[in-house]
């Protein structure tokens, strides 16, 4: 077990006080850069120490970091560093080949990995002086969703003025703590990709408060329990994903490790079916929570172990002072038990836009309030329960994927007369993709075909799992196609719907 105050990211381990100062040397590149205050750098890395180092220098320097997913193709990772407006690119050296088919000639560019090369990130951070200038406000990640509809979107969150930082960011902690255990003097592990916006939140936090922050470069169920007793880990995150693939090891392999050191266990991202919480909880004890959140709004509720039990399929209560409002179509407030329209607002953080999509950013909004397209309903109790979701994204292994984009793909492929990708039940991944294809009249598709020549557009976890040829699609009176109808086909009978 390493000593007290270590960050430890795979092989590479840390005191706090030398992370620190890395995290200064890069500030100090990034300004000699041209780099400033509200400036973006975008970050195509894996987990690992730059990652976190990048985290503190942009923070110290009051620039927003841009996560991009690794497993972006191309024309993706193009997307979002020009629409973030980033000025710089911090990659792996292995990344870099393909992703800069892509990007604009002349972006400066750092590579992790390039040992001996002009570029190479740690011969350039190590030549940098520490940063000197002023304190500013840190800002933090800036995620990309698409929100309800359309391509993704920048989610920019203002910044805390500096007189009230002190107290902003200890509100901010108090959620945190709530959601997902962060307390000061916890040891952490985080076995999730920083490039999704919840681990991202929990590294940030977790590099100011924990005693000891222990961070995978991939998630392993048998890694994670070695980790947890190895480092005597109280806090982690994880997703319902990464649940069942711990329960699929061997009742004998997972009694053999000691996780008695176990406090909290952190779950968001995607809903947790209540047999899979159940399970976890006879497992480990009462020590699992989850968190009702999103980029935008930040964490609203939470729920846990023994509040699970008695209300299984809740998202919880509010934290804090969060308001959450469900209204119907009118934009009255629903009674309990009525399903209507989630509308939460979660006041210790800072207000947000769209990145070049302030319109976007207002057609969310109600009283104050941000809508999301979730459905669900309050209990007596004021507990809220989310039944479904009026956009039609999936939430697969606790990643968003939005059929649109595939849509778009799919009605691109020869043959294709119209087509529909639904979120349906999976044991595993909560949801998994399907294509319903009708081909045109005398067409042929042959679905195989199609999946490949799908796959060398998109990233890989949007491919669809199946795609299934159809005579027609059902359609509404509009003509839209029916897509609640195909998904109820699926999701009858299921404890909760997604």
């Amino acid at each position: 077990m390493t000593g007290p105050g270590n960050i430890i990211a795979g092989d590479s381990v840390l005191d706090r006080a030398a992370l620190v100062m890395r995290g200064e040397q890069v500030a100090g590149g990034l300004a000699a850069l041209g780099i400033a205050e509200g400036d973006v750098v975008a970050v195509l890395l894996r987990n690992g120490m730059p990652y976190l180092e990048i985290i503190q220098a942009c923070k110290r320097l009051g620039c927003y970091y841009c996560p991009i997913n690794w497993h972006y193709t191309p024309d993706e990772v193009a997307f979002l560093v020009q629409d973030s407006g980033a000025k710089l690119l911090i990659t792996e050296a292995d990344l870099w080949p393909a992703a800069s088919q892509a990007l604009p000639a002349g972006l400066p560019v750092r590579r992790v990995g390039a040992a001996g090369a002009a570029d190479d990130y740690a011969a350039w951070r190590d030549a940098q002086a520490p940063y000197a200038g002023p304190q500013v406000a840190p800002r933090g990640h800036m995620a990309y969703t698409s929100g309800t509809t359309g391509r993704p979107k920048g989610v920019v969150r203002e910044p805390f003025p500096l007189d009230q930082l002190p107290q902003r960011l200890a509100a901010v902690e108090a959620v945190v703590e709530q959601a997902y255990g962060l307390r000061p003097g916890c040891r952490a592990l985080l076995p999730a990709p920083i490039y999704h916006s919840a681990p991202s939140v929990f590294a940030q936090v977790a590099l100011r408060v924990c005693d000891t922050l222990v961070v995978t470069p991939r998630f392993d169920p048998l890694d994670v329990l070695r980790l947890i007793e190895r480092h005597r880990i109280d806090t982690i995150y994880l997703v319902p994903i990464m649940y069942v693939r711990l329960l699929k090891l061997d009742p004998a392999v997972r009694a053999s490790f000691d996780l008695s050191s176990l406090r909290f266990v952190a779950s968001t991202g995607a809903p947790c079916a209540p047999a899979l919480k159940r399970a976890m909880i006879d497992w480990l004890g009462p020590v699992i929570h989850e968190t009702y959140a999103s980029s935008e709004a930040g964490m609203v509720t939470a729920i846990d172990a023994r509040e699970a039990l008695a209300r299984p399929g809740s998202a919880g209560r509010p934290i804090g002072a969060a308001q959450v409002r469900i209204v119907d179509d009118a934009g009255q407030p629903c009674a309990p038990g009525q399903i209507g329209r989630i509308f939460v607002r979660q006041p210790a953080y800072a207000d947000f836009t769209y990145r070049n999509h302030p319109e976007a950013r207002r057609r969310v909004e109600l009283d104050g309030l941000i809508g999301l397209g979730d459905l669900g309903y309050l209990d007596a109790d004021g507990y809220l329960f989310v039944c479904d979701r009026e956009s039609d994204m999936v939430i697969s292994g606790g990643v968003n994927i939005y059929p649109a984009e595939i849509e778009h793909h799919l009605m691109q492929y020869p043959g294709v007369a119209d087509c529909a990708v639904l979120g349906v039940p999976d044991d595993e991944f909560g949801e998994r993709l399907l294509a319903l294809v009708q081909p045109a009249q005398d067409a042929q598709v042959a679905p195989e075909d199609a999946l490949q020549w799908l796959a060398a557009r998109i990233a890989r976890y949007k491919v669809p799992r199946e795609l299934r040829l159809q005579t027609a699609l059902p359609r509404d009176d509009n003509g839209k196609i029916a897509k609640r109808r195909l998904r109820d086909a699926f999701w009858a009978g299921k404890e909760r719907k997604v």
